[in-house]
């Protein structure tokens, strides 16, 4: 399929390291300076990405809250205007077609917010049920450019540009208000990515670059940098946050990624209810489980994960003598594979090699030793709980946030003398 370009396009391909393609085959940065850099810069300070990929669908008319509500599994019905919910469409099967989040602006107004892979999919999916449902649908993806600020500093940034400060700082987890930046008015929902305080601004595409470019250099004193997708995979394993197309692939239901706390059973009717009803009933055969590898780099997409009786005996034996180096070969060793690995990164903030992955049932539980061939190397893993990032979720809350003037200067690696950040730092103070 041809590369789909974002209104950002350009900016990126002048600043970023290098252009790879992502969901929806757009083009987007791996990294400006690097993930490691950019992932906990967004950890301690403030990271700007452009996720215009996802896609956004409005729904219109007296019958668009009864078509939602029977496409999604969760319960919408008590949603209020301004508030925004998670969830999964599911066919019939009880396999998901997409996780998506609704906002509602009213009761004949809603907003379908769909990854980024399925985008086109998603939409035909809603339109197609839309039929004789007293509901208009259309499809607002290439008019939208989605801008995503997050990190501790994003709110005291983003409260120091919009014409409105007070309704962004009253913004609550997971709602939306409109707002006005410069003169770009647009959408600000308080949700993300990332697993820290974080925003996201739906913005018109033809507004956006010079929207980008504006907080760009009012984000300089609140230590903004763009990041790029290497830094937003690491970033959401660390959070165990699923993606459409690896780790949703069309052939999970809500059970096998842990998402069944947001299925609404007492919803009388909604695709997928009663194949999810004998799920629940019947049990999983796998599940999604998050590793730490004891490796140097990242699983690849669909890396056998196995279940060994003594890796340490084979681990050994592969790599010393005569045999160092030998290709591994899981079916003469009498291995069983129990599953496959769907995301793997580096974990910057909490200093390990992560992935995730769906296993057999019998070997999910945390503490469980399996191995995994990266590279068609023999890799020891552990599976850990989930997230391995704030499990308690406080940063996504805001409720650990210390401002850039709180926290101490950082010092000079070569002279140990403190180093001042934002606008002294690049002697852009008084007097430059």
């Amino acid at each position: 399929m041809a590369e789909r370009r974002s209104p950002l396009h350009e900016i990126h391909a002048r600043s970023a390291v290098r252009l790879v393609k992502g969901g929806g085959d757009y083009l987007f940065p791996l990294a400006y300076t690097s993930p490691a850099e950019e992932h906990l810069n967004v950890r301690t300070n403030a990271g700007m990405q452009d996720l215009t990929s996802m896609g956004e669908v409005d729904i219109k008319g007296p019958g668009a809250e009864r078509l939602i509500s029977r496409l999604v599994v969760a319960s919408i019905y008590d949603l209020e205007p301004g508030q925004m919910r998670y969830s999964t469409m599911c066919r019939p099967d009880g396999r998901i077609v997409d996780d998506v989040t609704v906002y509602k602006f009213g009761d004949e107004h809603f907003m379908v917010v769909t990854s980024s892979a399925p985008r086109k999919t998603s939409f035909r999916w809603i339109a197609d049920h839309a039929a004789s449902m007293s509901a208009y649908v259309n499809d607002m993806s290439g008019a939208i450019a989605l801008i995503s600020v997050q990190g501790p500093q994003s709110r005291d940034l983003l409260a120091s540009v919009c014409a409105d400060s007070h309704a962004l700082l009253a913004l609550k987890f997971f709602r939306f208000t409109p707002n006005r930046i410069s003169d770009t008015e647009l959408l600000i929902s308080r949700s993300g990515y990332t697993g820290e305080l974080g925003y996201e601004l739906y913005v018109p595409a033809e507004e956006a670059a010079v929207l980008w470019e504006f907080l760009e250099q009012r984000g300089r004193d609140f230590g903004l940098m763009p990041y790029g997708v290497g830094a937003m995979q690491s970033l959401r394993i660390e959070k165990a946050f699923p993606l459409a197309g690896p780790d949703i692939d069309g052939e999970q239901t809500p059970f096998e990624l842990g998402l069944h706390r947001w299925i609404d059973f007492s919803k009388r009717d909604f695709i997928g209810r009663d194949a999810l009803l004998a799920v629940q009933d019947l049990g999983l055969r796998e599940r999604r489980v998050g590793l730490e590898l004891e490796s140097t780099v990242p699983a690849s997409l669909n890396d056998p994960i196995y279940s060994v009786a003594d890796i340490k005996h084979f681990r050994e034996r592969l790599h010393s003598g005569s045999e160092a180096g030998a290709a591994f070969d899981a079916e003469e060793a009498g291995y069983s594979q129990i599953g496959r690995v769907t995301s793997s990164a580096k974990g910057h903030s909490v200093g390990k090699m992560l992935a995730l992955g769906y296993v057999d049932v019998s070997h999910a539980w945390p503490g469980a030793r399996l191995m995994v061939s990266v590279g068609g190397r023999p890799t020891l893993a552990t599976v850990v709980n989930t997230p391995f990032f704030d499990p308690a979720g406080n940063r996504l809350r805001g409720t650990v946030v210390r401002t850039l003037q709180e926290r101490p200067e950082p010092e000079d690696v070569e002279t140990g003398q403190k180093r001042p950040r934002g606008r002294r730092a690049r002697g852009e103070g008084k007097g430059s």
